[in-house]
């Protein structure tokens, strides 16, 4: 099983971001919670190749409006 380290930055510097280790390869488009907050997955950068059984990445995010939810985060 891959192991992703993704380094979430969010736009406008409002959240301190986050580095996440992933079981599943995260997508644009995708949700994803970092504390009590919920964001939308803008980009994706392979940061390096893969390195045995984890992958590096840098992923851009913005804050989703409550209204904007899915059901899947």
């Amino acid at each position: 099983m891959i192991t992703y380290k993704v380094s979430y930055v969010v736009i406008g510097g409002e959240h301190p971001g986050a580095i996440v280790n992933e079981f599943e390869r995260p997508e644009v488009g995708g949700q994803v919670e970092i504390g009590k907050s919920v964001f939308e997955i803008v980009e994706i950068y392979e940061v390096m190749p893969p390195r045995g059984d984890f992958a590096f990445l840098h992923a851009t995010v913005k804050p989703v409006k409550p209204a904007e939810l899915s059901k899947s985060v």
